[in-house]
């Protein structure tokens, strides 16, 4: 069964197939995401942020972790899930993309699941309130559905402006 006919697009969407491997689910309203385990630097309770003037509104602030300021996404808000609530099971997953270091905000984090490349999809074209480019590919375990979102392409995304190492044109 090998398809090998691989048709390369001239898109600025040009999207790797996306690999098996360990993804760290984690909620957001009503649906459950997944993103690379190996991007994820540790997992804490929500804590009071430092707010900066001037910044989109998903983005809550920084906080100083172990000297570092780092700052948080809430991606709640940048996905526009509604209403947007803190309480004790709100987390902030720390994210270390390329050596920059991020803070998202999350409903909860549920588990880490090991997925095997031919549990992955590609992601319908449909619409969606979340722009599709950092949705990489859909997963199915035991009936749950996954959505697998590129973190590193959404957090450099231009209107993230929080990784310095994209070039803007």
């Amino acid at each position: 069964m090998s398809m090998n006919t691989e048709t390369v697009t001239n898109t600025s969407n040009n999207k790797a197939k996306v690999a098996g491997g360990e993804y760290l689910t984690f909620v957001l309203g009503d649906e459950q995401y997944g993103l690379e385990i190996l991007k994820v630097q540790e997992i804490r309770g929500y804590d009071t942020v430092t707010q900066i003037a001037n910044t989109p509104d998903f983005i809550k602030g920084v906080v100083n972790l172990r000297g570092k300021i780092v700052p948080i996404v809430d991606l709640r808000i940048k996905f526009k899930l509604g209403k947007v609530e803190y309480d004790e099971f709100t987390v902030v997953i720390i994210l270390n993309l390329s050596g920059r270091v991020v803070g998202i905000v999350v409903d909860g984090v549920s588990d880490v699941k090991a997925l095997k490349e031919e549990q992955i999809r590609d992601v319908p074209s449909l619409v969606s309130n979340i722009d599709t480019k950092y949705i990489v590919g859909l997963a199915t375990v035991e009936e749950q559905m996954f959505i697998l979102v590129d973190i590193e392409q959404l957090m450099s995304s231009q209107e993230m402006a929080l990784m310095d190492s994209v070039a803007v044109h």
